[in-house]
């Protein structure tokens, strides 16, 4: 137990075919839906992989990279699968997640990966078909998006996040916690409200200062030679997280509004210290504000 909302599990399974064979449909094939198609495949979890996607040029692609076998239609794909992974930005999941639980039956599984949860758990809290809904978040995700920036191998290592796991049926969670560890995850439980609030500190504020970030270097220095040739590790680490969609990352801000404007408020505090010690010469307090956030170190080696 790591507080009264989070608790953390590692479990150490090989798991079976879905359904001794069964079909996976992933809605939504880019970063996140394709590496979890080919992990999918790699890990022979399942024997068919169903794509469902808007854009006839993401059709062509997904089959192209052999991310899946085929594309449906979404209510095609639902009626074929096992189980169902939603796999889009955040402000399409809960009216495209209602749809799907309104097709499945008793004998299927929809889980979801978005980077929020409480408004997608809450839309869903009286469907008739709740508990065969896993609400997940796989915490792992790059810069890049789309069916070609899926890789081999995304989850392992990594944490992903159950939520509500008392409201889904118990073997419905068991086959999603037996999938994750599969492909390397160690999990993580905690309710949907607790989960938005900490994503906010540890993921979306991450986000928001890479753009903000981006966005003073690219006022301040007008020669983008300058930028190529002088930006070094630092720079780069710090500000590569702004190559992010912002058709995935401005949904996801606006659904976590009240966390990151709680978080964006602290950081702008925290900013202001240290703008005050350059103002006032103090390398006292300049170094006091340096050596508080050395204890990350404790926590991130």
């Amino acid at each position: 137990m790591m507080n009264d909302n989070i608790q953390s599990q590692n479990i150490s399974s090989q798991i079976p075919p879905l359904g001794g064979g069964g079909a996976v449909a992933i809605v939504g094939v880019g970063l996140i839906g394709g590496s979890f198609a080919l992990a999918m495949k790699d890990k022979k979890i399942a024997s068919h992989i169903i794509g469902v996607c808007n854009r006839e040029s993401t059709k062509q692609k997904v089959l192209e990279l052999k991310l899946v076998d085929e594309v449906l239609p979404l209510e095609e794909a639902v009626k074929k699968a096992d189980l169902i992974y939603v796999a889009i930005p955040v402000d399409s999941t809960v009216t495209v997640t209602q749809q799907i639980m309104d097709l499945v039956t008793d004998k299927q599984i929809v889980v979801d990966a978005g980077s929020t949860k409480f408004a997608l758990c809450e839309a869903l809290e009286n469907h008739g078909s709740r508990k065969r809904f896993v609400a997940t978040h796989p915490m792992w995700g790059t810069e890049y998006s789309g069916p070609e920036a899926a890789v081999h191998n995304a989850f392992s290592g990594r944490a992903c996040v159950i939520c509500e796991k008392e409201k889904s049926d118990s073997e419905a969670v068991k086959t999603v916690e037996d999938i994750y560890t599969t492909l390397g995850m160690h999990l993580v439980y905690m309710d949907a409200k607790a989960h938005d609030t900490h994503a906010a500190y540890v993921s979306h504020i991450s986000h928001i200062t890479s753009f903000a970030l981006a966005n003073t270097v690219l006022e301040k220095e007008k020669e983008e030679d300058a930028i190529f040739e002088l930006a070094g590790g630092g720079f780069e680490s710090t500000v590569r997280l702004a190559k992010s969609n912002p058709a995935m990352w401005a949904p996801i801000f606006m659904q976590n509004r009240e966390n990151v404007l709680d978080v964006l408020n602290e950081h702008i505090s925290q900013l202001r210290k240290f703008k005050s010690a350059l103002e006032k010469e103090n390398i006292d307090y300049l170094n006091e504000l340096m050596e508080n956030a050395n204890k990350i170190k404790r926590i991130i080696k």
